[in-house]
């Protein structure tokens, strides 16, 4: 029959009366309870569970017992004092007749001080080959059901207490506490995980379809004489693409719900500078992510204004247009669109430019849609300057 290990966790001196015994377990219980709201994982919870218990009943043997249903047995999946093999592969009986079985069964505890004398249940051939005498079990449940067993045993003579019993249930409560919201926090996961990827479905086919949009509007514009026709159309396939680069990348985002900015208006700006071979397009932005819903008219604004640079600033030729942002310290963000081109009309008005042009009437109302602050300044070429209010930047994009 083996022995207890030699570096099983022994027990502190004996206090002196039993008073100082409870004032003990009382203490290892608070600070129990305080690892217990901090360990995100269970078995380590548990291991720690069965340390502190066997040092507060100054006992030789712990252990945490986890029910398999399907077999009906009870998995010794953590404790201190056992030899090296029991810890993940032991098991015992989870019927009446096996002590810690009729804890589980009935959500009694169960004392017994002299296991060699007892009638009530069978001794485990686990305990027996460790030399247990005595043993306590308590019932770990919660709302979800019953988990398992806290037992304590010992292969020496003495007596278990009901103040014992109040001790280990405790630690009981505790862990089967723990392990509810343990367990609610992993469905709660699951559930957020699952929201996202069916977020990330949704925008990807919302992108392949804005697409199939777009690749409509061009053939549109392709079959059509009338040369209006022809641009209105070129512009409302621009805008569209510009919405399906936001769902490209929401569907590629881990979180779908947020978007990087210098990936976003980078490959956006990119694109629009691609269709014009003689411009220099450039875009400068700080590494950060905006929500989507501020990422989609984000998008169509800056497209707007440079598509229009492209067709408008240079008539004569090509020439530089520039994106460029600046990320304030709360979170607001200034967004610059401008190039070198002819600039505005003279006496050039926002307000009264906006009833003539749908261009522009887009791009003011989108700064609006964003809360924005759109200005203007006089200067060389054309300036537009959009304040976005504070919490618009959500985080760095990394």
């Amino acid at each position: 029959m083996p022995s207890p290990r030699e570096d099983a966790v022994l027990p502190p001196p004996t206090p002196a009366t039993p008073l100082d015994l409870r004032l003990r377990q009382q203490m290892i219980l608070s600070q129990f309870g305080v690892e217990a709201l901090r360990e995100p994982e269970i078995h380590a919870l548990l291991q720690r569970a069965t340390e502190l218990c066997a040092e507060g009943m100054q006992a030789q043997f712990c252990k945490a017992l986890e029910y398999k249903p399907g077999r009906d047995t009870l998995l010794v999946c953590a404790g201190v004092g056992w030899g090296p093999d029991v810890i993940g592969r032991a098991v015992v009986g989870a019927d009446l007749a096996s002590p810690a079985g009729f804890a589980l069964k009935t959500g009694q505890p169960v004392i017994s001080n002299h296991l060699e004398n007892e009638t009530r249940f069978r001794t485990p051939k686990l305990m027996a080959d460790h030399g247990v005498r005595r043993a306590i079990n308590v019932l770990i449940s919660n709302r979800d059901g019953h988990y398992g067993v806290l037992e304590v045993d010992d292969a020496r003579e003495g007596v278990f207490e009901e103040g014992d019993v109040a001790f280990m249930q405790g630690f009981a409560n505790l862990l089967g506490g723990a392990i509810e919201r343990q367990r609610s926090e992993a469905r709660l996961r699951e559930a957020v995980e699952r929201q996202e990827l069916l977020s990330r479905e949704m925008s990807h086919r919302v992108k392949n379809s804005l697409s199939i949009v777009a690749g409509l509007l061009t053939l549109q514009a392709r079959a059509s004489e009338n040369a209006d026709v022809r641009a209105a159309l070129a512009d409302a396939q621009t805008r569209v693409e510009a919405v399906a680069q936001v769902h490209d990348q929401l569907w590629r985002e881990p979180g779908a719900t947020r978007v990087r900015l210098p990936d976003f208006l980078g490959t956006l700006v990119g694109r629009l500078g691609e269709s014009a071979p003689h411009h220099t397009v450039t875009c400068r932005v700080p590494d950060a992510a905006l929500a989507a819903d501020t990422a989609i008219p984000l998008g169509l604004y800056v497209n707007e204004l440079v598509t229009n640079a492209i067709k408008y600033a240079y008539p004569s030729g090509g020439g530089p247009v520039r994106v460029e942002a600046e990320q304030g310290p709360d979170g607001a963000l200034r967004l610059v669109v401008a190039d070198d081109g002819v600039g505005m009309p003279a006496g050039f008005d926002i307000a009264t430019f906006a009833s003539k042009s749908l261009g522009m009437r887009v791009v003011t109302r989108l700064a609006r849609q964003l809360g924005g602050h759109l200005a203007v300044p006089a200067g060389r070429g054309a300036t537009f300057v959009l304040d976005l209010p504070a919490g618009t930047v959500l985080a760095k994009g990394a």
